[in-house]
């Protein structure tokens, strides 16, 4: 070690700050590398440094030191072998607070490093690309992650950063005159996450490589008895916020960002403008209002309520304002119910949309944008309504959990697959004209989005009664025709299943419901059918049915 670098061990003992003398990078990802390096030139850094890296550091007219210079080993296998080295290794691992590592590091001239850059191999974009075989394999980063993980085991000595973002960071801290304690164990919680994500792709590869190959007799699933189904998953998530309470005020609660390479931008993602701390509820019934919103193409509104909706409606073809028609016709639905409610928008907020929000009182508003003079007034005049802003690349999961005692439940989500009525058979009834299709179309999906057992009347593009969560389907009809009130007549009803008596059914038929779609599958179908039938009722079967729980 030299005279310059050379700390006695109670030095480092009581040192939180940390000046960077020797620094080790080694990236894939060339963001903000050049303007890192230049910093560390300026404070005199000493700068080791790999294969590419190096070249584009030294391209700059930066000065560097090759890796193969420290190690007295030229780069072997093509590139497999560069950094898994003593004189790396005992570099990133020597603890200097202790006296016999320091002696160690003198004894077989190693150089301590305080800072060390890494990212790895790009395999999930790798894999994302459609790369196979041998093509992937090549991009399963070995140096890199023992680099990244020796240096975070050895936080008290070594600043380790594994995420572009985080230069402006070190570079700030040079300025200060190194890192802290303090910095230093966060860059190396962040490092291990980063490599326990990186071997989990690695992991989760390997795994559908397995299967892919599997042999009939084998005991993993072939592809056709499995529809896609990982042996394993793993949940990676990142606390992002400890709320105030869970659903209720003993309960504790908070709110995780899914954190695995391939997740979507979702609620939890969402740029708060305004109002109060959102709440364990706020976020479950904003998750299931943008859920119902973005079931439909057009620009469509839903307001929501512990979980179920109140109102859900589609902007008219002809509409000036579309999002704030859309959203008129939803609160007419259940004005008493939408009181407290979670409004949800799948187009932009308009001016004509925030005015009808001023007189309305709503927990939470969230879209994929405000118009700037809408958000300024809803700021202004709607100072406790919570106003969020959903990322622009919202999706929905390929995969939906659901923890329960001991394990989890795995789902495709309901995509409504057969929401169009060329696919419906009509049981009863004559066929109806082109509106009325479109409000029974418009109803299925609706109805997908309403807690079972449910039924949803619709007319011209919005719900106008529902009932939701009942233990029976008579209740539903019940509820849905008592909420619906004198709009009831000349409406179109969707049933999430089929009816199992005759009995919910008559109850729609007695209030001049003119249309029903409903997936059929009974055994009293024909009890029913022959109910519909007496009535003159149009009624379809859908073939599938869409149960919510």
């Amino acid at each position: 070690m030299s005279a310059s670098n050379e700390y006695t061990p109670a030095d480092y003992q009581h040192r939180d700050r940390i000046a960077v003398r020797r620094a080790l990078l080694s990236v894939s990802d060339k963001t903000g590398l050049l303007e890192l390096a230049k910093v560390l030139a300026e404070h005199e850094v000493e700068i080791v440094s790999t294969g590419s890296t190096a070249a584009t550091i030294r391209d700059a007219g930066i000065s560097v030191t090759d890796v193969s210079a420290v190690t007295g080993f030229a780069e072997a296998l093509d590139g497999r072998v560069k950094t898994l080295h003593p004189n790396i290794h005992a570099g990133l691992l020597a603890d200097l607070r202790l006296t016999d590592h320091q002696r160690q590091l003198r004894e077989l001239a190693i150089e301590p490093f305080e800072l060390v850059v890494v990212n790895l191999y790009p395999f999930a974009k790798t894999v994302a690309g459609g790369a196979k075989g041998d093509a992937v394999v090549e991009q399963i980063d070995v140096g890199g992650p023992a680099m990244v993980r020796g240096s975070a085991k050895n936080f008290a000595n070594v600043a380790v950063v594994v995420d572009p973002a985080k230069y402006s960071e070190i570079i700030a801290a040079l300025v200060e005159g190194g890192t802290t304690l303090n910095q230093r164990r966060e860059l190396a919680s962040e490092a291990f996450t980063h490599t326990s994500r990186y071997d989990s792709a690695v992991a989760s590869w390997f795994v559908s490589e397995v299967e892919a190959r599997a042999l009939p007799n084998q005991t993993i699933e072939t592809s056709h008895k499995n529809p896609g189904f990982p042996q394993s998953i793993e949940i990676e998530a990142t606390l992002l916020n400890v709320l105030r309470y869970g659903e209720n005020a003993h309960q504790a609660a908070a709110l995780y960002r899914n954190g695995a390479p391939s997740a979507v931008a979702g609620v939890a993602q969402a740029k708060q403008h305004a109002g109060k701390e959102m709440s364990y509820n706020n976020y479950v019934d904003a998750d299931a209002a943008v859920r119902t919103a973005y079931d439909f193409d057009e620009p469509a509104v839903a307001i929501i309520k512990h979980a179920n909706p109140c109102g859900i409606a589609i902007a008219p073809k002809d509409a000036i304002d579309p999002i704030a028609e859309a959203h008129s016709a939803a609160y007419l639905c259940d004005q008493l119910s939408a009181f407290g409610g979670v409004v949800a928008a799948n187009r932009t907020v308009t001016m004509a949309m925030a005015q009808n929000l001023m007189e309305i009182f709503t927990e939470v508003l969230i879209a994929p944008g405000y118009e700037l003079e809408a958000l300024r007034l809803l700021i202004e005049r709607k100072k406790n309504m919570r106003i969020l802003e959903l990322p622009r690349n919202y999706s929905r999961e390929s995969h939906e959990l659901r923890q329960v005692s001991g394990g989890f439940l795995v789902q495709e989500p309901d995509n409504y697959k057969n929401f169009s009525s060329s696919n419906w058979k009509l049981v009863s009834g004559p066929r109806p004209d082109d509106a009325t299709m479109k409000d029974l179309e418009f109803a299925w999906r609706a109805v997908r989005s309403v807690k079972s057992n449910a039924i949803l009347l619709a007319k011209d593009g919005a719900s106008i009664g529902v009932g939701m969560g009942q233990v029976n389907r008579v209740d539903a009809c019940k509820l849905a025709v008592d909420r619906g009130i004198i709009r009831v007549v000349g409406s179109v009803a969707a049933s999430d299943a089929f009816f199992p008596f005759p009995d919910g059914l008559e109850i729609l038929i007695n209030n001049k419901v003119k249309a029903v779609v409903q997936p059929g599958g009974s055994v009293r179908d024909e009890e029913v059918i022959a109910v519909a039938k007496a009535a003159n009722l149009t009624m379809f079967f859908t073939g599938e049915r869409h149960f919510y729980h």
